[in-house]
């Protein structure tokens, strides 16, 4: 691909009032453990490092909307036990409105245990107990309308897709997280979304082909009624842009990799509240890809997602703009 061209705006500040985005899917209870390197066979390891954090790709998404000055709903499940409390308390203490959180009786709130090693990079393992995402509940374009943008993840389905169409109906921006998910879960969302955020391994495995330029051209043949994006971490991202019928391609910035846990939520909640904000797609890129870097800098998960003065501080220094993809 050919080196990014130069690229100035003057970052926006936040809306006043600001914008309100549901977010619908994961809550997790992570564990973090901190380790100079990550396992390659049986033994022991010892963490010089722990946190627990409540996160997830729609929560973690939903603290990055509120972290740059929007409003966040969560719709996701958690079990009746102290876990799922755990997880509604640490999220709404973050700013998130939870009162669309439904409490499951009878069953396990999800948990997950996360290595990140000193390059940033992890080894996960979560648990998820089937029963959450039995019980879908009716969504209503009365309901959407209240918001000004809908994200949902692949982690409840039924419920996405029912949130997904009711914004369709209601006029608002129908935004997907689309990662890695059962089979058949993206080709159900899909039609239903107005914008799709493919994560790298998610978009090569649909469009059978890691070359990227070749996958978002294959993907937008596939789902052309919406936009299409695919993130690449440190390569940086891609888009099909309608108006131009180019593929573009937007260089990562350059920071030194912590924790790179959660920054496919940062970014997904960044693009989400930007798209309500009405913001150009390159400067919503942007937006997105400043936020997902500076949380790589902070070990955490999600708790390094930045504020909307940072990222604006950091834009106005990173020079760099999107240009045609070239194979």
């Amino acid at each position: 691909m050919t080196a990014s061209s130069a690229f100035a705006p003057t970052p926006e500040p936040a809306p006043d009032p600001p914008r309100h985005v549901l977010c619908i899917g994961a809550a997790v209870l992570d564990t973090l453990f901190r380790v100079r390197s990550l396992p390659t066979g049986q033994g022991k390891i010892l963490p010089y490092e722990m946190l627990q954090v409540a996160e997830g790709m729609a929560s973690s998404a939903a603290f990055a909307v509120t972290r740059l000055g929007g409003r966040a709903s969560l719709w996701g499940a958690v079990g009746d036990d102290v876990t799922g409390k755990r997880i509604i308390s640490d999220l709404g203490d973050s700013g998130i409105y939870t009162s669309g959180m439904t409490v499951v009786q009878g069953a396990r709130s999800a948990v997950s245990t996360i290595l990140i090693d000193d390059e940033g990079e992890r080894l996960i393992v979560p648990f998820y107990d089937e029963q959450l995402h039995h019980t879908v509940r009716p969504v209503t374009e009365r309901q959407i309308s209240a918001f000004d943008a809908v994200l949902a993840d692949v982690r409840w389905p039924r419920l996405a897709l029912g949130a997904l169409v009711a914004a369709g109906k209601a006029g608002k921006p129908a935004i997907l997280d689309g990662d890695v998910a059962g089979e058949g879960v993206i080709e159900m969302l899909a039609p239903a979304a107005s914008h799709i955020v493919f994560s790298q391994p998610a978009a090569e495995r649909l469009a059978g082909t890691a070359d990227l330029v070749e996958t978002v051209g294959l993907l937008k043949r596939k789902f052309g009624h919406a936009f299409i994006s695919v993130t690449a971490g440190e390569y940086g991202s891609l888009w099909f842009d309608d108006p131009s019928g180019e593929i573009r391609h937007l260089a990562a910035p350059k920071v030194r990799a912590v924790d790179t846990l959660a920054a496919g939520d940062i970014f997904h909640g960044a693009f989400a509240l930007a798209i309500a904000e009405g913001m150009p797609i390159e400067e919503t890129m942007r937006l997105s890809s400043m936020a997902a870097a500076l949380k790589c800098q902070v070990f955490g998960g999600r708790i390094g997602a930045p504020t909307r003065a940072q990222v604006c501080d950091a834009l106005r220094d990173w020079n760099i703009g999107a240009v045609p993809a070239d194979k």
